[in-house]
């Protein structure tokens, strides 16, 4: 590169480039025309012959079914959403918080890093299959009997002596109730805070603390900053991650839909929908907190 007298900027482009060049190829090579023809099967209803099969044309009905005739959809559909709303700001609450902490040095510290990293491993292969089978099921239903101090009602309870707002009282109820999911579903997360933190020069917080600056300050205007890139793409994560989890019920309904339902053509427009709001809800954040990030040069 340093024979073609390239610039800085345009060697990290490059580079990017070749550590995206994967991704790009695997799109281009095995995603791009399974996408096209999900498209092409949306507008159409397919059945099932000897030799194949084949597609009758539909136009937009397919679409029009799924928004004012299916039962299940738009309620699944906006119940994904929702628990993806509430989810985001405790996920990426929970996950910076621990990367603070992961970050001090203390005894035990490889261990405590590796425990809160066993989410992710919780979350592969037959673990999963376990949770979601009869096993965990039945231990948790007998778990769920014994009457505990700071159970639902109690806790609920004992909020409402505190005379908080009724949707303040409520979020933090459905937030206790899913903390099991918050913690399972930051693990990546934790890595990438823990592993921005340690990326931030100690010379700039050094070079503060001789001007005079507080560890709230140093917060506000260092680790904050610099992080930010990070926090951005830990909400896309978290975002794509929770619409594509295997708990989520709207993928079962999808999956349902074209093996046991209305058809493979319905259950590939409930799929171009749901790829669509995906899509434009990535947009709007990068639009809207595109202008906050601060990438340090």
């Amino acid at each position: 590169m340093n024979k073609l007298n390239l610039s800085l900027k345009q060697k990290n482009t490059i580079i990017g480039y070749i550590f995206c060049l994967p991704f790009i190829l695997g799109f281009l090579f095995f995603f791009i025309r399974p996408f096209l023809q999900a498209v092409n099967f949306s507008f159409n209803e397919l059945q099932v012959t000897a030799d194949g099969f084949e597609l009758h044309f539909r136009g937009i009905s397919n679409y029009m079914h799924i928004l004012l005739v299916h039962p299940d959809f738009i309620p699944s559909f906006l119940e994904t959403i929702r628990d993806m709303v509430v989810d985001l700001p405790l996920i990426l609450s929970f996950s910076f918080f621990s990367a603070l902490v992961l970050n001090q040095k203390f005894k035990g510290q490889t261990f405590s890093r590796a425990i809160f990293f066993l989410p992710v491993i919780m979350s592969a292969g037959i673990i999963l299959r376990m949770e979601q089978g009869d096993y965990i099921t039945e231990a948790m239903q007998q778990i769920e009997q014994v009457d505990y101090t700071f159970s639902g009602a109690a806790l609920r309870n004992l909020l409402l002596q505190t005379r908080l707002p009724e949707g303040f009282l409520e979020f933090v109820l459905n937030a206790v109730e899913r903390i099991p999911q918050i913690i399972r579903a930051s693990g990546i997360q934790i890595i990438v805070f823990l592993a921005g933190l340690q990326s931030i020069p100690r010379s700039i917080y050094e070079a503060a603390e001789v001007e005079g600056a507080t560890s709230w300050e140093n917060f506000w205007l260092i680790t904050l900053p610099m992080l930010s890139p990070l926090i951005l793409t830990n909400i896309v994560y978290t975002i794509i991650d929770s619409f594509i989890s295997p708990r989520n019920e709207l993928i079962d309904l999808i999956r349902n839909t074209a093996f046991e339902g209305a058809g493979f053509g319905i259950s590939m427009a409930m799929a171009i929908m749901y790829f669509l709001t995906i899509l434009i809800m990535l947009g709007v954040v990068f639009k809207i907190l595109s202008g906050w990030v601060f990438y340090h040069e």
